[in-house]
């Protein structure tokens, strides 16, 4: 009698567990689907948050007031002989945006939002900070000496943090290095760079430490050492910790060695002739990242936003290290800046390689940003005394330095 009834229970049993599953699986469903409608109610939210701020920013009288100086700067001071892009933003919305001129003058190739430019020495922004990456990380510490990396290195008493800040006293491997390179077909690398410093020892300018002194050696052995840290190349570190988290899809470190992407803009003398590739093209971190307007206002972000850096990283980077002159201008650790008397800050970088000018500011105070890349050299690029002034509608001390 035993068995039918457990025959009869079986189904029973097996229908109980299938329900109980079911109402189990239901709840999951709608915890599941509760979860999703309040992510995207959340997504909205933020979304219409962003508009609401971005109309507000454009829609208020002082940025009309801007924009109106800004096409005036554009059409009268820059002129018609000007080739390039400009971007001007508060708060990281774009208020004023342009393209002009020709990215491939042979070609009549126009430039656009995606024409890439050889941003000369506005690369070592990027090369610093992706050293204090590696600090804040232990892999590397500021006061490590050269030595550490590179035994032979002659030079004593230059560290991490004086190549950072240009106080090393590094002789300028634009000027030594030339005579011993022999075969000027042949494109300079920066171990190249390291190989002769150590081989043949250029005397050192000053003894580190003493004064400042802009140099691109510093960030020639920088990117070296970065190598030897992550056992990468510069170019495809940067694309991995920067460039592709950011959203930079237009920014990449590039060498003659490879073919030119699609829409790398040719570089142009003043009198608009191409400007040859020389054996020091090969050299990185002290130049040769290629990037568009856009993506370096998501690179001026970002460094606002907490989403690579720490205060205590950023504080470290826009500190003024070098005071033997009186004044404003000083230099952190991959930036220039304007320090002014109550504290403000203007941190900066400009450019100059060959034909190719690129100016990046950066007005933390108000969250404002200006940025003009070049591929024709035109000295004019740099006198950014005019936009200063509309920005902040009143008079802001301090000429900038040209070129690098």
């Amino acid at each position: 009698m035993r068995k039918p009834i457990l025959a009869m229970l079986k189904p029973l049993l097996f229908l109980w567990i299938f329900l109980l599953l079911s109402r189990c699986q239901s709840a999951d469903s709608r915890e599941s689907s509760h979860a999703v409608l309040y992510e995207r109610i959340t997504r909205a939210k933020i979304a219409d948050s962003i508009a609401e701020r971005r109309n507000a920013i454009l829609n208020s009288p002082s940025t009309i007031r801007m924009q109106e100086a800004l096409d005036e700067y554009y059409h009268h001071f820059l002129g018609k002989r000007f080739n390039g892009a400009i971007l001007v933003a508060r708060k990281g919305v774009v208020i004023y945006e342009k393209y002009q001129g020709y990215a491939d003058f042979s070609k009549h190739i126009p430039i656009d939002e995606h024409t890439t430019f050889q941003l000369a020495s506005t690369s070592k922004p990027f090369l610093a900070m992706a050293v204090l990456w590696l600090y804040q990380r232990g892999k590397l510490n500021l006061n490590d000496p050269v030595q550490k990396y590179f035994p032979n290195f002659p030079y004593q008493g230059v560290t991490i943090k004086l190549l950072l800040n240009h106080r090393s006293g590094l002789p300028n491997y634009l000027y030594c290095c030339q005579s011993y390179w022999k075969d000027p077909s042949r494109l300079m690398t920066n171990q190249d760079v390291v190989r002769i410093l150590c081989k043949y020892h250029p005397k050192p300018v000053f003894k580190p430490d003493t004064r400042f002194n802009y140099c691109n050696t510093n960030y020639c052995v920088l990117a070296a050492i970065v190598e030897e840290v992550t056992h990468e190349p510069l170019g495809s570190f940067l694309q991995r910790i920067f460039f592709e988290p950011l959203g930079m899809h237009d920014t990449y470190v590039y060498t003659p060695r490879e073919p030119a992407p699609a829409h790398q803009s040719i570089s142009y003398d003043a009198r608009g002739r191409k400007v040859r590739t020389v054996p020091f093209d090969g050299v990185v971190g002290d130049k040769n990242v290629y990037s568009t307007v856009e993506d370096l206002l998501k690179w001026d972000q970002a460094l606002y936003s907490g989403t690579l850096f720490p205060d205590s990283i950023l504080q470290l980077a826009y500190k003024p290290y070098s005071f033997e002159h009186p004044g404003i201008h000083n230099y952190g650790l991959g930036w220039r800046m304007l320090v002014y008397p109550d504290g403000q800050q203007i941190i900066y970088h400009n450019g100059w390689w060959h034909g190719n000018n690129s100016v990046f500011y950066r007005f933390l105070k108000d969250t404002t940003t200006l940025i003009i890349l070049s591929n024709r050299y035109d000295p004019i690029v740099y006198h950014v005394q005019p936009v200063m002034k509309i920005l902040h509608e009143n008079d802001v001390e301090g000429e900038v330095d040209e070129g690098g």
